[in-house]
C-alpha cells in the first residue's frame, strides 16, 4: 500500500517517486520532518521541509480515504449489500466525496417520506412511473390504492411515489456531483442581520446585506460572516439559482414529456429543494470553511514564523521594564543567561519626587549589575519610560523597544509558575520583556501561539488544524535554530526533533542532577532517551563547551567517523579543520561519497566546519522610533519609521510608537498592485510610513508605504480596490491583568474598523 501512496503522491505533487516512497518510508519509522530534510537527503532527493509536509498531509488523507473504504465495505458485507459491481466503484473512488455518494443510497438511515412510501407498499409504482412509459400514471396507481397502509387517493399514491424518486436522485452519484460542481462554480454568499440586532451587531455591519461569489471570497470575509452567524447576529447561506440547478438535473432523469415523466420532473424540482439544496449548501458551507481555515491559518503560521526567527540580541546584562503609569514600572534585572537577580518596582511618571528616586535607582542597578541593555515593553507608558531612560545618559547602554504581546500570559502561566513561584506575575512579565528582547525564540515557545498577536481570526477557525500547523512551524523555527542543550529550557526542548515534554523534562532533571554534559553522547544516559531518540535529536543540540567542535555544530554524530577521517587525511585535528579554511579548501569531498552518503550531506558537513553551530537568524539590530510619543502627535504628510506588528489579507498593522498600531491597508502597502500582504512586508520588518490620517476621536491611525500617497481621508483620496473587511481583528496587546487602565491603548479592531468606515462615507 505504501507504494501505491508514494506513486499517487509523487504524481499530485510533481516530484520523485522514488524520494517520495523514502519519506514515506522514513515517517513510518518515526522520522521528523526537520531530521529528513536536514540528514537525510539523498534518500529523498533532497526534499526540503515544505515538500515533506506536503507529502506528509496527503499520506494522511489518503488514509483516512481507505480506512473509510475499509468501514464501508464491512457495512455493506455484513448487511449482504455488496455486490461486485459495487465494491469495484467503492474501490476506485479516488476521494472522500465520491466515496460517499456511492455509499449513500445503502446509508442506514432515519425514517424519511421515502421510507414511509416504501412502507405503504409504493415501490413498485415509483419503479413504474420512473420507466417513464406511455403509460397513464393515475391507470398505474390504481393497483395500489389501500386504505389500511393509508394510500385512501391516486394522488397519495404518486405522492408517495414521487418521494420515493425524489430520494434516489438526491442520492444520486451524478446529481450530486453535478449540483457539486454548481456550488463551487457559481455559488454566492449572502448574508442579513437578523431582524433587530443591528444595533447590538453594529460590528458586522458590512455584511447586514452582503453578496459575493463563494470562489472569490477572502477567508476573513468568510469567518467574519460566520463568526456573525455563530454569535447570532446574522443569517448566511450559499445560494445558486434553483432553476439552474433543477435544469442541470432534469436530462440526468427526465426521458420525455409525457406523463410519466412530468411525473418525475415534478419529482426532480421537489428533490433539488426539499433534498440537495441544503445537502448541497452543506457540503459547500464545509468546503468553503476549510478553505479560509486554510487560508488563515497559513498567515497565522507565516507571521509566527517571523516571530520566532526574529533576531535574537543575544547574551547580555539586561535590565528590563514593564512600564506602567499610576502602578509604577516593573523592574528586573537579568545576568547574561537570562537569570533573574534583582527585582523591583519604580515609579518615574507619578511625581517629580518619585521620578528622581526611579532614576538614582537604575542608575544604581544599572552599574552594580554591569546593565548593557534596557528592555522596555511597547504597552501603555512605554514611549513615556522609553523617554526616561534614554535621560538618563547611561554610558554604553542600548535602549530597545520590545513588543510585549503575550508577556501576561506567560506570567500567568504554569511554566513561570514553576519557575518563579515566589515572585508576582508583574515580575514574571518583565522577564518575560527581557529574555525575549535576547533570544525571542527561547522565550516565545513557553507561550500558547496563538496568544503572541500575529494571527487573523486565530478563535474562528479548525483549532486541531491551528494547533498542528503552529507546532510544526515553532519545531521548525528551533532545530533550524539549534538548541543549547546545557542552557535551555524545558519547553525549548520539547519541541527538538525527537523529543517531548517528557524526555525534554528528564533532560532537564539529569542535567540539574549530574551538572552539564559534557559532550552529546553522554545524552544517552538521560533516562528514557532511547537510541530512536537520540538519532532524530542529537543533530538540533549544541554543546558548546565540548572538547569535540563538532558537539557545536549541525553535523550529526553518525557522521563524525566522516569528518575524524577527512582530519586524519589532512594530517590534522578536527579543531584544526574548523579553524582552518585553507585546510577545508583541500578536502576532496568526492573521496568520501559512499551508498548512505552523497554530496549533499558532505557539502552540509563542510558548511558546518566553517561556521559550526552558526545561528541563522539576522543579526540584531536595534530600532528607534521617531520623536511621536501619542497619537495626537501624528501629523498628515508626516514620515515615521515602524515596525510591523501583524500582516493580514487586507493589509499589515504597523508600530510607530503611539501605542497604537496604524493600518496600512493592502492598496497602500505598494505603488503597483499587490494581491497578497505578505509578498510585500513581513511581521517584525522595519518600515517607513506616510501619515495618511489621523482620527483623534476615535483613535484611529491611517498609514501608507507607497511612494507618493494621497494624503487625507478616505473620501480625498478616491477609489481603491474592494477592501478586506474582517468583523473584528485580535488586540495587538491583551492584557489579563488589566493593569493599564490609566491610558488604554486602541486595537486593530478599532483602526481597521475606522478605516472602513471611512471608505464607506
Amino acid at each position: 500500500m505504501s507504494d501505491a501512496y508514494a506513486g499517487k503522491i509523487a504524481v499530485e505533487l510533481g516530484l520523485n517517486g522514488a524520494g517520495v516512497a523514502a519519506a514515506i518510508q522514513l515517517f513510518k519509522e518515526d522520522a521528523t520532518i526537520p531530521f529528513i530534510s536536514r540528514y537525510r537527503k539523498e534518500a529523498t532527493g533532497n526534499l526540503d521541509e515544505v515538500a515533506l509536509g506536503k507529502i506528509q498531509d496527503r499520506l494522511t488523507q489518503l488514509k483516512d480515504l481507505d480506512a473509510r473504504r475499509e468501514a464501508i465495505l464491512k457495512s455493506l458485507t455484513e448487511r449482504n449489500l455488496l455486490t461486485p459491481e459495487l465494491k469495484t466503484k467503492i474501490e476506485a473512488a479516488e476521494v472522500m466525496a465520491k466515496l460517499e455518494d456511492i455509499y449513500l443510497p445503502f446509508r442506514p438511515k432515519r425514517r424519511t417520506r421515502a421510507t414511509i412510501a416504501k412502507e405503504k407498499g409504493l415501490e413498485p409504482l415509483a419503479d413504474q412511473v420512473y420507466a417513464q412509459g406511455s403509460e397513464d400514471p393515475a391507470a398505474l396507481a390504481a393497483p395500489f390504492l389501500n386504505e389500511e397502509k393509508g394510500v385512501k387517493t391516486v394522488e397519495e399514491a404518486l405522492a408517495g411515489a414521487r418521494d420515493i424518486i425524489a430520494e434516489r436522485i438526491s442520492e444520486d452519484e451524478s446529481s450530486r456531483a453535478r449540483l457539486r460542481q454548481l456550488f463551487a462554480q457559481k455559488g454566492v454568499f449572502h448574508s442579513k442581520v437578523l431582524e433587530g440586532k443591528e444595533a447590538e451587531g453594529a460590528k458586522f455591519k458590512d455584511y447586514f446585506d452582503w453578496k459575493e461569489p463563494a470562489v472569490k471570497a477572502p477567508s476573513h470575509r468568510v469567518l467574519a460572516m460566520r463568526r456573525g452567524e455563530t454569535e447570532g447576529f446574522l443569517t448566511m447561506r450559499i445560494e445558486v439559482d434553483a432553476d439552474e440547478a433543477v435544469s442541470l438535473l432534469e436530462p440526468l432523469f427526465v426521458k420525455n414529456g409525457g406523463a410519466c415523466g412530468k411525473q418525475v420532473k415534478e419529482a426532480v424540482t421537489d428533490s433539488y429543494n426539499r433534498l440537495l439544496a441544503l445537502s448541497m449548501e452543506g457540503e459547500a458551507r464545509f468546503e468553503t470553511k476549510k478553505r479560509a481555515d486554510t487560508e488563515a491559518i497559513a498567515v497565522f503560521a507565516r507571521n509566527l514564523r517571523e516571530i520566532l526567527m526574529a533576531s535574537p540580541l543575544g547574551h547580555k546584562n539586561l535590565l528590563a521594564l514593564d512600564p506602567g503609569f499610576r502602578t509604577g514600572c516593573k523592574l528586573v534585572c537579568l545576568d547574561r543567561n537570562g537569570k533573574l537577580l534583582h527585582d523591583d518596582v519604580i515609579y518615574p511618571h507619578t511625581g517629580d519626587g518619585l521620578a528622581a528616586q526611579a532614576a538614582a535607582k537604575v542608575k544604581k542597578l544599572a552599574a552594580e549589575y554591569k546593565t548593557e541593555v534596557i528592555a522596555i515593553g511597547n504597552g501603555t507608558a512605554g514611549r513615556e519610560t522609553e523617554l526616561f531612560a534614554k535621560a538618563l545618559n547611561l554610558e554604553g547602554v542600548i535602549i530597545v523597544m520590545v513588543n510585549e504581546s503575550g508577556a501576561s500570559v506567560y506570567s500567568a502561566s504554569e511554566v513561570a509558575r514553576n519557575e518563579f513561584a515566589d515572585k508576582d506575575v508583574t515580575v514574571r512579565g518583565a522577564v518575560s520583556i527581557g529574555r525575549r528582547l535576547m533570544d525571542p525564540l527561547a522565550e516565545l515557545v513557553k507561550i500558547d501561539p496563538k496568544s503572541i498577536g500575529v494571527g487573523q481570526y486565530q478563535h474562528d477557525v479548525e483549532q486541531g488544524e491551528l494547533k498542528k500547523s503552529l507546532d510544526t512551524t515553532v519545531m521548525s523555527c528551533v532545530n533550524s535554530v539549534g538548541v543549547e542543550v546545557n542552557t535551555a529550557s524545558r519547553e525549548l526542548l520539547s519541541y527538538v526533533s525527537g523529543l517531548n515534554a517528557g524526555l525534554a523534562k528528564n533532560i532537564v532533571e539529569y542535567r540539574n542532577a549530574n551538572g552539564a554534559f559534557p559532550t552529546r553522547a553522554a545524552l544517552k544516559k538521560v533516562p528514557r532517551l532511547g537510541p530512536k531518540a537520540f538519532e532524530q535529536a542529537a543533530g538540533f543540540l549544541r554543546l558548546r563547551e565540548s572538547a569535540n567542535p563538532l558537539d557545536a555544530s549541525a553535523v550529526h554524530p553518525e557522521r563524525y567517523e566522516i569528518v575524524e577521517g577527512m582530519a586524519a587525511d589532512l594530517g590534522c585535528s578536527v579543531k584544526d579543520l574548523v579553524n582552518d579554511a585553507g585546510l577545508r579548501a583541500k578536502i576532496d569531498i568526492s573521496k568520501y561519497v559512499s551508498e548512505g552518503v552523497g554530496e549533499p550531506t558532505l557539502k552540509d558537513i563542510l558548511a558546518e566546519l566553517a561556521k559550526p553551530g552558526r545561528d541563522p537568524r539576522k543579526q540584531f539590530e536595534a530600532f528607534t522610533f521617531g520623536d511621536v510619543q501619542k497619537i495626537g502627535d501624528l501629523v498628515p504628510g508626516q514620515k515615521l519609521p515602524g515596525i510591523v506588528t501583524n500582516v493580514a489579507a487586507f493589509g499589515a498593522f504597523v508600530d510607530i510608537g503611539v501605542h497604537q498600531d496604524g493600518l496600512v491597508h493592502i492598496s497602500e502597502l505598494c505603488d503597483k498592485y499587490v494581491q497578497d500582504a505578505a509578498s510585500v512586508v513581513k511581521v517584525g520588518q522595519r518600515v517607513n510610513v506616510t501619515v495618511m490620517d489621523v482620527d483623534l476621536p476615535r483613535n484611529r491611525i491611517a498609514l501608507s508605504l507607497k511612494s507618493n500617497p494621497v494624503i487625507g481621508p478616505r473620501e480625498a483620496r478616491g477609489p481603491r480596490p474592494e477592501p478586506a473587511r474582517p468583523a473584528q481583528a485580535q488586540p495587538r496587546r491583551p492584557d489579563p491583568r488589566q493593569r493599564r487602565e490609566e491610558a488604554p491603548a486602541g486595537s486593530m479592531a478599532e483602526a481597521l474598523k475606522a478605516f472602513m468606515d471611512k471608505r464607506r462615507n
